[in-house]
């Protein structure tokens, strides 16, 4: 009977039962930081508020007092229900070609997020591959390439980001726009390369000795071994890092978008935020940019589960 229980489909216990869902939990944490979210903006516009009421020679109540938090032109924090209005505002209500559009700046960013993702993988391949089957390659790179990292990204951005676009728009002659396209694309190369270099490095060598023997025994060349061993079992370890490697590409954009004072991109939207004091403006474009690396993250992760399901591989 408890055979026959296992496999009839009728008598399974149903999936909710048997693992509980992430949604409800979930649920909970968000409701949980918008909480916070209120309060923090409460007490930090409490007293913006308060020098409000003065001017007006008026006494608040508790209520008003609250309202009024919630509801500044130009507060130090903005409530949740301002970045929501501000991010459909610029988003639903504008042209995706408007320059006040953020679905136009976002494009703007994520055109070099992609380029220097790609660049950075490719990168990073070649050097897991070199480092995994040269011995000098391990012993004298890798030191290098885990130092590279150790460099505040603000510090060594302004740097590669100006000289890079002072060299492409002066001395190459190219035009402004893809001067400043290459230059951010550079900065999310930097970053995206090392988790992937790092993560591939341990995927590749991550198949068991007794696996490397029986190819040896087989008569395997190292590039059979490579494709048939090596490169299978490495999967989800490089998608895994390419996960991490699309999300501080675009970090990397972002940042680049800064020094060179560029006038469309996430970060020339932030940078228009502080310039005008619109705290307003910055949050909803850090929102933005919260949920294009989240989308990003995902289609990267449904990518690797598509890929490594076909290669016949649990995940």
């Amino acid at each position: 009977m408890t055979a026959i229980a296992a496999k009839s489909p009728a008598l399974r216990k149903p999936r909710s039962l048997k693992k509980p869902g992430i949604l409800f939990p979930v649920l909970i944490v968000s409701l949980a930081l918008l909480a916070v979210w209120y309060v923090g903006a409460y007490f930090l516009n409490a007293q913006l508020a308060r020098d409000q009421f003065a001017r007006q020679k008026k006494e608040p109540t508790a209520q008003e007092l609250v309202a009024a938090t919630w509801a500044m032109d130009r507060p130090l924090l903005p409530a949740p229900h301002q970045v929501a209005v501000e991010l459909w505002k610029t988003t639903v209500d504008q042209s995706v070609t408007s320059k006040r559009s953020l679905v136009y700046h976002s494009w703007i960013t994520l055109s070099s997020t992609l380029a220097g993702f790609v660049s950075g993988t490719l990168l990073g391949i070649l050097l897991a591959i070199g480092i995994v089957h040269v011995s000098s390659l391990d012993k004298s790179l890798m030191p290098w390439i885990v130092a590279s990292q150790t460099i505040p990204i603000v510090a060594i951005a302004p740097m590669i980001v100006v000289v890079g676009y002072n060299l492409m728009n002066g001395q190459m002659g190219l035009s402004t726009d893809l001067s400043r396209f290459i230059a951010k694309a550079m900065i999310s190369t930097y970053l995206s390369f090392f988790p992937v270099t790092v993560g591939l490095v341990k995927g590749l060598r991550s198949p068991d000795p007794i696996h490397l023997d029986l190819m040896r025994t087989y008569s395997a060349s190292r590039a059979q071994t490579f494709w048939k061993l090596r490169l299978p079992a490495a999967m989800p370890y490089l998608f895994t890092s390419m996960q991490v490697a699309i999300a501080i590409s675009l970090v990397g954009a972002i940042v680049g978008e800064l020094p060179t004072g560029a006038s469309a991109g996430i970060g020339a939207r932030l940078l228009a935020g502080s310039y005008y004091g619109q705290t307003v403006q910055i949050w909803a474009a850090l929102l933005a940019a919260s949920i294009l690396a989240a989308l990003l993250v995902w289609m990267v992760s449904l990518g690797g589960r598509a890929v490594v399901k076909r290669m016949g591989m649990a995940r």
